[in-house]
């Protein structure tokens, strides 16, 4: 039986699947509840935009497959993780905080206030200058809160932000552009072993999401890294011969995602609720990474937009070598998966065993939170 073939199969009874995940939540919640966005370019609907910064994705062929056919800001093909939350959830899109369109009555659908290359710590992406570090995020977030108080008054804000789902997504720069980067822009390298680095960064996300809870989030879904150690730049970069993943980004990712859970279980015991949910999107990637053929891929090694080994190295331009067909590819550009990727990922984050979500999925909590 051909490969094509096995991969056309794969790709059918996948299609099928998602089409059921994402209509199969509770309809009671549909649009119920607004949808709170912080993080990196895996979740940046597009506020670098508004940004003097060379992290961005406002030029093709970025957007190519996305319903306008272009560039929206989305480090993508096509949607990104947030619109595809959004979709399962019954609801519009959130708009970037930074967009002027975001005012009146979409304010309380929520906003999203992530921005292309931040981290947990503050000097991570600093070559990227002037980007939304997570601390002004959450500042935003607290901004947001006045502007929609205007609107529906301070209890009906509280009750809004509330009820909300929260996604937040860091660690991963962390690592490529601050503890692996080359040539190093910081000292963090020379002052920490990969391991106490490690725990410098789960001690920091922890006051990240300790602020979280004191501005009202009571529903925050957190991801740890991806395979970093996997993704077309880190093949690359590493000199990568027959596609083995570069061994210390990936013995990072070992490393860190063990100790967010361990986190994440402790700021909920001390909390006296499973505020916080640990999405293991290194165990998530790594199954279409390791077996893309299962899952419709015809590689998970290059990416889709590039130029150099794999597809890997600087970014996608209108200059980079394209794939005619996104969706048989796991990587859009050196670091984000396409949007079919993106798919697959947020399938896992609605209905995938605790391997994936921990202590529930989204599923779940959509079903509890109904009751209330």
């Amino acid at each position: 039986m051909s490969s094509q073939f096995l991969v056309k199969n794969a790709a059918i009874t996948l299609a099928m699947v998602l089409s059921t995940v994402f209509t199969s939540l509770p309809h009671q919640a549909e649009g119920a509840r607004a949808f709170f966005v912080f993080g990196d370019s895996l979740v940046d609907n597009g506020n670098n935009n508004y940004l003097a910064t060379t992290a961005r994705a406002d030029s093709p062929p970025y957007g190519i497959d996305y319903p306008t056919h272009r560039p929206t800001g989305r480090f993508s093909n096509g949607y990104n993780i947030p619109d595809l939350i959004s979709q399962a959830l019954g609801a519009e899109s959130t708009l970037a905080y930074l967009n002027p369109e975001l005012t009146g009555q979409r304010l309380l659908v929520g906003a999203n206030f992530a921005s292309a290359g931040i981290g947990i710590l503050n000097d991570t992406g600093i070559q990227f200058a002037n980007i939304i570090r997570i601390n002004q995020q959450l500042e935003f977030f607290a901004q947001y809160q006045q502007r929609v108080s205007a609107i529906i008054g301070p209890a009906g804000t509280q009750r809004l932000v509330n009820q909300a789902l929260v996604l937040i997504v860091l660690g991963g720069n962390d690592y490529v552009n601050n503890y692996f980067l080359n040539p190093p822009l910081t000292g963090r390298r020379f002052q920490y072993s990969l391991e106490d680095f490690s725990v410098l960064l789960i001690t920091e996300y922890r006051k990240i999401l300790e602020r979280l809870y004191e501005l009202g989030a009571r529903r925050v879904l957190v991801t740890g890294t991806g395979p970093i150690g996997c993704v077309p730049a880190s093949l690359a970069q590493s000199g990568s011969r027959n596609g083995e993943c570069a061994p210390l980004p990936q013995k990072a990712a070992s490393i860190f995602n063990p100790l967010l859970i361990q986190m994440i279980r402790s700021l909920n015991q001390d909390i006296g609720s499973d505020v916080f949910i640990a999405a293991n999107a290194n165990q998530m990637q790594k199954n279409f990474i390791t077996s893309p053929q299962a899952f419709g891929f015809i590689t998970s090694k290059q990416a889709c937009c590039g130029q150099g080994p794999y597809n890997g190295l600087g970014v996608c331009t209108i200059a980079s070598n394209l794939c005619p067909n996104r969706d048989v590819y796991a990587f859009w550009d050196p670091f984000h998966p396409t949007e079919r990727a993106n798919k697959i990922i947020v399938q896992t984050i609605v209905s995938g065993s605790t391997e994936y979500m921990n202590p529930m999925n989204l599923s779940t909590i959509m079903a509890l939170d109904s009751n209330i």
